[in-house]
């Protein structure tokens, strides 16, 4: 299987926004995710055998980054993907500078959690009630990775 990460611009918004209300229940905007283009943020996509996979979008400020969206489509669900991108992420915001990074993931989301935690995130906090569902409102878990050199 071929892997290959490439930065994303304006021009395949188009691709990559259909990943994103795919594989999300409260997908982000598109006018969010083209506004998270700009010079604090960076991301990046994976292309399988040239087809995009999956995206990741950070942001970063002094010596801190915080994973915006991580994304995998669900036809590639399954396969590390997701692992992939998030070393990924990790390795481009230390390049940056970065000393720590930082997400938040729905109380509910425990295949995330767990990759998060395979890569040395640790929960530090809960936003109670942040995210919306179908029925009301969940706690968003607060994660942080420490980078010392």
């Amino acid at each position: 299987m071929s892997v290959v990460f490439s930065t994303f611009s304006q021009a395949d918004i188009d691709t990559v926004y259909p990943i994103e209300q795919a594989a999300q229940s409260h997908p982000m905007s598109r006018t969010v995710m083209e506004s998270c283009l700009s010079k604090r943020y960076f991301n990046a996509m994976v292309l399988v055998e040239g087809v995009v996979a999956g995206f990741y979008i950070g942001e970063y400020v002094l010596d801190e980054s915080s994973l915006i969206e991580i994304c995998v489509a669900p036809t590639f669900q399954g396969q590390g993907l997701g692992k992939q991108l998030l070393t990924h992420y990790i390795e481009a915001a230390k390049s940056r500078g970065a000393m720590s990074c930082w997400l938040e993931v729905r109380e509910s989301n425990h295949s995330a959690h767990k990759l998060y935690q395979s890569l040395d995130f640790n929960e530090v906090d809960r936003r109670v009630n942040y995210y919306p569902t179908e029925t009301g409102h969940e706690d968003a878990i607060i994660m942080s990775y420490f980078s010392f050199g």
